[in-house]
């Protein structure tokens, strides 16, 4: 038992509160021993941060600091609260409450509801598809299976944005979303399946947390109880908090700051549930005594990845690429990314499984592979070209093509279509296959054009235009070939894929692999149109593709490798053109654009400015414009002091002479020039024109090290001289 207990499997427990820090790199460590007040904790992908939160609330139970029961951790799926509560139990501070908001609340409610309404808590729906049916039906209103997927969709979303029925299509229109049905029918069915629960006494998975919110807000006496039961909070992925949940935070918290958030708003991919990284971005602004920590150093995946996972991000535009992190590797150096051009879809599925498999025999296992995509629709030609290699795979987050209800479906109608096709007044006036396979679908939701916006709907068209392009590319290979003759290629096709599933090569899409890594990962179909969608049409929805791609990119450890296709099929007109998100990155695709300034790692203690010579305390509280007095809240707005429309009194010449400073010293260091300091840095530095180290150091962005480093050449160009060149930075001090 003793040498088990010492295994991997079974880590032993620290002995001690300081050996619980053990290991921890700078960064981390400066999370772990801050317990007190507001904490901040930017962490890109792969800098451990799970690591540094779990190690900051074990060492302050072993310091006495947090009693076990006090600490309540929110997380977002079940898997991480367990995940959670396993590394706090192996550092020594079980006990520790670590729970979804879901489970967090609907302990309280179950708990308090008696007391606070009376009676037994009405029945939990976990599933609420059935009761949105019922409401449609006393609508008259007709939806399919995938129109009620969608629609209680919206449904969730508007619970979780605070969005009454009445004021549903108001916003749906403020948020440029774009909703499966006519807005007013969907805030209709929405009244009308609030109406249900009510008769029937029952409540959803959302009613758990607005349920929960309306009796703290209501009862201050219970609030209290909970407040004095959960002293400190953490709270992980907070890039992802909707807005009902960040109202509950607040009702938990009360008065106090005993506050730990941990997230990235670069990946920021799933506004369409009702996620913002707004409460994440504002977070210094609601808190400006906050303690913020940057985690930058990447322990995941090579420099090869870090790089082209940081130049993807260097051309965001918006806010979460205000707040970006630049990542530096802490591998060693691996192999470059591949970019691979294919003529055609098949040959891009061929080619990725030619790979695999050479992959395989390198000696890379085969779970420590994934093929990620878009959509699920692209899945059904990866599924088959593995197979035809011979090469196992499990998906992720979604059907076999060939086991979808829709594909079962369709199926069914053309197998009846083969063998009845004849009497079938479908088929009048369809001549060749493909035809005769478009009229057989098109009376299962398939059409010319695809529907607006995502969901279900698309999801369904999405698999029944991959059939119809098979129907195209098969009768293009076999001349002649008639529906029968398609009908046993299928049967052949969902055969050779109804293989038990073996630990194999991971199929999934990019939304499904948010949160995991392998040793290797394509990225696939990498074209406009593709990635960014066609339906992303505005600027934030454009940016939140980006950061799907950058989760995708940031998945690799050592191996990765990005592809695309110029046709659909073979011999079609090359007309798809690589993702935009490439330019620039990929071999002969132009410059990269500079974008804007990323965060470097380090700390930025709670309203106190950086130390050194002369430099004093930052102002706290709100931070204002000082033309006109707004409150500031952007980041580079803030950076300036004042609002990026106000009249901007910056010394033009000093501007330029600064940016050609930085460039030379860019140049030595080795380094991009937002290393040495971001353009918005140069420009508050040319229109405050500091005179002093301490006047220099109060400007956002200077800090301490970069005082120390650039502060006597920066104060000698102000004063209109010549820097020092014998107290230029080495390339050893970045």
């Amino acid at each position: 038992m003793t040498a088990a207990t010492h295994s991997p499997l079974f880590p032993r427990v620290p002995e001690t509160a300081d050996a619980v820090l053990d290991g921890l790199d700078p960064e981390q460590r400066e999370v772990a021993t801050a317990l007190h007040g507001p904490v901040c904790v930017l962490a890109g992908a792969g800098t451990g941060k799970t690591r540094a939160i779990t190690h900051r609330i074990a060492y302050g139970v072993r310091a006495g600091v947090l009693p076990p029961s006090s600490v309540l951790a929110v997380t977002f799926t079940n898997r991480a609260a367990g995940e959670m509560r396993g590394r706090l139990r192996q550092l020594g501070a079980g006990g520790v409450q670590a729970r979804t908001f879901h489970s967090a609340a609907l302990r309280q409610l179950q708990f308090f509801w008696p007391k606070a309404i009376g009676g037994p808590l009405p029945r939990l729906v976990e599933r609420k598809a059935q009761l949105v049916a019922e409401a449609a039906a006393r609508c008259r209103v007709r939806l399919d299976r995938n129109e009620l997927r969608d629609v209680t969709a919206e449904i969730e979303w508007a619970k979780v944005t605070q969005t009454v029925p009445a004021d549903y299509p108001a916003a749906v229109a403020r948020s440029r979303r774009d909703a499966p049905r006519d807005p007013a029918e969907i805030g209709q069915l929405y009244a009308m399946y609030e109406q249900l629960k009510g008769e029937r006494s029952v409540i959803d998975f959302e009613d758990v947390l607005l349920l929960t919110v309306g009796i703290l807000q209501d009862r201050l006496d219970i609030a209290e109880q909970i407040r004095r039961q959960y002293q400190h909070f953490v709270v992980d992925e907070y890039q992802d908090v909707s807005p009902l949940q960040q109202r509950l935070l607040e009702l938990w918290l009360g008065e106090r700051d005993s506050l730990c958030v941990v997230g990235d708003a670069s990946q920021t991919i799933y506004s369409f549930t009702g996620a913002t990284p707004d409460h994440l971005l504002d977070f210094r602004g609601r808190h400006p005594h906050a303690t913020v920590v940057k985690l930058v150093r990447d322990y995941r995946s090579t420099p090869q990845v870090v790089h082209l996972a940081n130049g993807l991000l260097d051309q965001a535009r918006g806010r979460a690429a205000d707040a970006r992190l630049e990542l530096v590797s802490q591998r060693e150096r691996g192999p470059e990314p591949v970019y691979t051009e294919y003529g055609d879809e098949p040959a891009e599925a061929e080619g990725t499984a030619r790979r695999v498999r050479d992959l395989i025999a390198s000696g890379v296992p085969a779970g420590e592979i994934a093929v990620l995509y878009r959509i699920n629709a692209q899945s059904e030609v990866y599924e088959q070209a593995l197979a035809d290699a011979g090469v196992p795979y499990q998906l992720r987050g979604a059907e076999r093509f060939f086991e979808r209800q829709e594909v079962r479906e369709a199926g069914a109608a053309l197998r009846g279509a083969a063998r009845f096709g004849a009497n079938d007044a479908l088929l009048d006036g369809a001549e060749d296959l493909p035809a005769q396979v478009r009229a057989v679908l098109s009376g299962h939701g398939w059409s010319s054009r695809p529907p607006a916006g995502s969901g279900a709907v698309r999801d369904r068209w999405e698999s029944l235009a991959a059939l119809a392009r098979l129907a195209d590319d098969f009768a293009a290979a076999r001349p002649g070939a008639t529906l029968s003759d398609l009908v046993a290629e299928l049967d052949e096709r969902a055969a050779a894929q109804h293989a038990p599933t073996v630990q194999g090569v991971t199929l999934a899409s990019l939304h499904a692999a948010k949160g995991l890594e392998w040793d290797a990962v394509f990225l696939v179909g990498l074209t406009d149109g593709m990635l960014p969608i066609t339906y992303a049409k505005t600027d934030a929805q454009v940016e939140e593709e980006r950061r799907l791609l950058y989760v995708g990119v940031t998945r690799a450890r050592v191996h990765l490798t990005l592809s695309w296709a110029l046709s659909r099929s073979p011999g079609g007109r090359p007309g798809r053109v690589p993702s935009r998100f490439l330019k620039g990155l990929r071999p002969g695709s132009g410059s990269r654009g500079t974008g804007h300034g990323a965060a470097a790692g380090g700390i930025e203690r709670g309203g106190s400015g950086p130390s050194g010579e002369g430099a004093r305390r930052r102002p706290r509280g709100p931070v204002r414009c000082r033309v006109c007095g707004t409150t500031l809240t952007e980041a580079g707005a803030m950076k300036l002091l004042r609002c990026e429309d106000c009249p901007s009194d910056m010394d033009e010449g000093l501007y330029e002479r600064l940016r050609d400073w930085r460039a030379v010293r860019a140049h030595e260091l080795g380094q991009p020039a937002y290393c040495v300091f971001t353009d918005k840095t140069l420009m508050a530095i040319a229109e405050r024109v500091p005179g002093s180290g301490g006047e220099l150091a109060v400007i956002a962005g200077v800090g301490a090290r970069k005082l120390d480093r650039f502060g006597a050449d920066v104060l000698a160009i102000c004063a209109g001289e010549d820097p020092d060149e014998e107290g230029a930075a080495s390339a050893e001090d970045v």
